[in-house]
């Protein structure tokens, strides 16, 4: 199928598309050897070069574990974030979040080019684990962890959240593990109970782990994480093996 240029380039997380036709403009940008030229359309039988180097693998699944820091936006589109996903992690192809971190919290985020992935893995009925360290602002009772086991109703949404697994790690700081994705949910299951979070770090999502990563760091997933991730994902083996 045919994309025009600046839409392929940007596609494939090189730059936006006015840097794009910029870029073409300056004569940066080849196809099949030659020139290309603004307006052009190509496809991914096409060799395309920027500045020489070539580009392509827009159809490559690529899954990364990366450390989101505090004060990192999820967002792609919002000109005004004062620092988004896309400032701190460099890739030569673009991908989006599957499931957010709110501004404030930290840990990993996977960061892929596969939709369908991307679909699964938010699909709230899947019931896919994320595993959470949260640090409160006071002594955590264990009426409170019991109520939040069991789910908590939420007012403003009008729903009870379904039960979850939570391992108390010190006076003020718990292990939680969730099964669906409520915007906040925690700090909303939290402020419920009369606590305030302090500090929020994801560090397990389905079979990845954040492990011993530094905030702003990345790496490509494994090939026992990929086939372990699109296992949970997509059930059928040959699904699965189709897909990596």
């Amino acid at each position: 199928m045919e994309t025009r240029l600046n839409k392929y380039l940007a596609q494939c997380g090189i730059c936006s598309r006015r840097d794009a036709d910029k870029l073409i403009g300056q004569g940066s940008v080849t196809v099949n050897g030659k020139t290309a030229l603004p307006g052009m359309k190509v496809t991914e039988e096409d060799d395309i070069c920027v500045r020489g180097e070539r580009v392509g693998c827009r159809d490559k699944k690529v899954i990364l574990a990366f450390y989101k820091p505090a004060g990192v936006i999820c967002t792609e589109k919002d000109r005004h974030a004062d620092v988004k996903i896309q400032d701190v992690l460099r890739y030569p192809v673009r991908l989006t979040y599957a499931g957010r971190l709110d501004k404030e919290s930290e840990g990993l985020l996977i960061m892929t080019n596969d939709g369908e992935l991307i679909d699964a893995m938010m699909r709230g009925a899947n019931g896919h684990e994320k595993e959470y360290i949260v640090k409160v602002n006071k002594t955590l009772t264990e009426t409170a962890l019991t109520r939040m086991r069991e789910g908590i109703y939420l007012k403003e949404l009008e729903l009870t959240t379904r039960p979850c697994e939570i391992t108390k790690l010190g006076s003020n700081t718990m292990r939680m593990i969730l099964t669906q994705g409520i915007n906040r949910q925690i700090r909303r299951m939290c402020r419920e109970t009369g606590y305030e979070v302090r500090k929020l770090k994801r560090t397990r999502v389905m079979n990845i782990e954040l492990a011993d990563m530094k905030p702003g760091e990345y790496r490509e997933l494994t090939e026992a994480e990929r086939k372990g991730l699109y296992a949970g994902c997509f059930p059928v083996r040959a699904d699965v093996e189709s897909r990596l």
